[in-house]
């Protein structure tokens, strides 16, 4: 492999349409929702362009394999700016975990917040 990087993401939900609202108001997208037998899936907006930087994934509500956690994986969501994100979390129904962090000059800044899900995200930002 010639690169380390993430080719997609599922985030685990219990209800798609209030995990579907909360991300669309947070990240001002739209999530796009599509089953597949007993598994639900919401797709966060993505790019055919080899050159888009970053990763697609989406939403998944399948009880038998996908369990909300706040101890497992961690994604992060590139972010302008993190705040402009940060001050929507708890009115789309999350809560901040941590604030705008600086990690060093050199990487940039992070936050996390908890999704309505119970799923722990993080954002990351230059500025």
């Amino acid at each position: 492999m010639a690169t380390s990087r993430v080719g997609w993401f599922e985030i685990p939900v219990i209800d798609m349409n209030r995990a579907k609202l909360f991300y669309e108001q947070v990240f001002g997208i739209k999530i796009h929702e599509q089953q597949f037998g007993d598994t639900k899936m919401g797709w966060f907006p993505f790019s055919d362009d080899p050159e888009a930087k970053g990763s697609s994934g989406s939403l998944v509500q399948n009880t038998s394999f996908y369990i909300p956690s706040t101890n497992g994986t961690l994604v992060y969501f590139s972010s302008p700016g993190i705040d402009d994100e940060l001050q929507k979390v708890e009115a789309a129904g999350g809560k901040v975990l941590q604030k705008k962090t600086l990690i060093n000059e050199d990487i940039g800044f992070m936050a996390l917040f908890l999704d309505t899900e119970g799923n722990r995200i993080a954002l990351h930002s230059n500025a």
